[in-house]
């Protein structure tokens, strides 16, 4: 992480986007937590977590537009744009106006899409290919960081304010991020407008995906780990409720414990990438699931505490491992079709899994669940790790000095936006 934060166009990246990813990490739950507040229901409350999810239909098409334009200012007309969407929060009086929620929650929806594949396109632009993993896991640990106290904060600023508080913290964060990342000295060209159909360009990423060995595999065996994820989201209460003998708020210090890990683990992904390569990472990462899913199968408090910390680390591991793959082995001029169809592509079989796991956790013990669960991630953990070969380890990086610009522009040279 030294390396990365010694440069200056990172150090700017990377102060704008904590605070992007702080308003974003208030406002997922918080959401939901104020539609649960204006109707008593928890289906309605549910809902407004898929109103974030459902615009990933379109995230082939935003992937399309994101290639049209040069990153840095797309990616500042985004963040403002956010700020924007707030707005409306703040007249929101009762039950009668919780369609206003859901609206916001699925612009909401659409600026996330638009910002990561926009973001993979200008980390790409500001560090060299040797920094990338570097530049990713100092990204993930800052997330992984946020984890463990921006939830809690988003619930006790919407307990004190009644939801203009949230909105108001969440306009600072988006507008401050778009701030400092307009500062950004990076030399980008107008993206070359290609002679393709529409149709052909917005499938184009899709295509790169499974035509690449590397990525395809990456996409397959990320997508069986998601399917783990998946069905975890509603086969964890009842392990706290059925295996462990614990009220379900007991499942809020385990993802705190998963938090811990994902914290350390991002500290510590760069270097686990250089060393096994991008696909060696996943595997290990999806591997390191497997002691969290195995102890479920006999519940004990003293198993699951440190297992979810060792699982915590895994999810660090997977994401800078993909991350750095997808923006090493796509051109530039289609990094947001790429991004924005990997993004589609993961996130339809984590809701199907979610939605299935709900079902089954009814009507099948929770202990043959997951040991389905951790069979498939032995299956998805070992076809990634005997795809290493596909994503070589990289040599050691040197630490460098600051740079004030990206490698190419110098110091003083005026800046193309």
């Amino acid at each position: 992480m030294r390396n990365v934060l010694r440069r200056q166009d990172f150090r700017r990246l990377f102060a704008g986007l904590f605070f992007s990813m702080t308003s974003e990490s208030v406002l997922l739950l918080a959401l939901a937590i104020w539609v649960k507040d204006l109707t008593g229901s928890d289906g309605m409350a549910g809902a407004a977590i898929l109103a974030v999810v459902a615009p990933m239909v379109f995230a082939p098409l935003i992937g399309f537009v994101v290639d049209r334009f040069r990153r840095k200012p797309f990616l500042v007309t985004v963040l403002l744009m956010s700020v924007v969407l707030l707005v409306p929060l703040l007249l929101i009086n009762g039950r009668d106006d919780v369609w206003i929620l859901y609206a916001v929650a699925m612009g909401y929806g659409l600026s996330m899409i638009s910002v990561s594949a926009a973001l993979n396109g200008l980390i790409k632009e500001v560090m060299p290919e040797e920094l990338l993993s570097e530049a990713n896991g100092a990204l993930q640990t800052v997330k992984q960081g946020l984890r463990l106290v921006a939830p809690l904060a988003g619930a006790g600023l919407y307990a004190a304010t009644k939801g203009w508080g949230l909105a108001v913290a969440g306009m600072i964060g988006f507008l401050l991020a778009a701030l400092i990342i307009s500062s950004l000295r990076v030399r980008e060209e107008m993206p070359p407008r290609s002679e393709m159909h529409w149709v052909a360009e917005v499938g184009a990423g899709v295509k790169h995906l499974f035509t690449t060995p590397g990525l395809r595999r990456a996409l397959i065996g990320v997508s069986a780990a998601i399917i783990v994820f998946g069905f975890g989201e509603p086969v964890f209460f009842a392990l706290v409720d059925q295996g462990l003998h614990r009220e379900p708020t007991f499942l809020a210090v385990l993802v705190c414990l998963q938090g811990v890990g994902g914290l350390l683990g991002g500290l510590t992904a760069a270097r686990l990438v250089r060393r096994v390569g991008e696909l060696g990472a996943l595997g290990i990462g999806v591997a390191l699931l497997i002691p969290m899913l195995v102890t479920s199968l006999t519940p004990r408090v003293w198993l699951a505490l440190p297992c979810m910390v060792l699982g915590g680390f895994g999810l660090p591991y997977a994401i800078v491992g993909l991350m750095t793959l997808l923006q090493r082995e796509t051109p530039q001029e289609m990094m947001g079709r790429v991004s924005a169809a990997m993004d589609a592509l993961i996130s339809a079989p984590q809701a199907l899994a979610i939605a299935f796991g709900a079902l089954l956790v009814e009507l099948i013990d929770f202990r043959v669940l997951f040991a389905a669960m951790a069979a498939l991630a032995v299956v998805a953990a070992t076809y990634l790790w005997l795809g290493r070969h596909l994503s070589l380890p990289s040599e050691r990086v040197e630490p460098v000095q600051d740079e004030p610009v990206r490698d190419g522009a110098a110091v003083g040279q005026p800046e193309s936006v």
